[in-house]
């Protein structure tokens, strides 16, 4: 950060920080769901690794949500995959 801000918290605080959201909005403009465009100020920060599964609060376990998407990532009625170019894709389970 840009007044020596931690950018990764580890497991000492599950929410992200004001600098760790600066941070990822900088580096993932938009929410990161294959085609969608909502602007990273109006995205929630997530963990890939979930929390409760021992997950870190860390820049390299985020990515931006928007509200849609990320109550998605959470549904299990979807299978969420992981793209190579860093964003995720959804698909209805069977």
């Amino acid at each position: 950060g840009s007044k020596s801000e931690l950018l990764d918290l580890g497991r000492r605080s599950r929410l992200f920080s004001g600098a760790q959201r600066r941070g990822l909005n900088i580096t993932q403009p938009t929410c990161t769901a294959d085609g969608c465009d909502w602007p990273a100020h109006l995205c929630h920060a997530h963990h890939d690794q979930p929390w409760s599964h021992g997950g870190t609060t860390d820049l390299s376990n985020a990515r931006n949500l928007c509200p849609r998407h990320h109550a998605r990532i959470h549904d299990p009625a979807y299978e969420t995959t992981h793209l190579p170019n860093g964003r995720v894709a959804f698909h209805m389970r069977t």
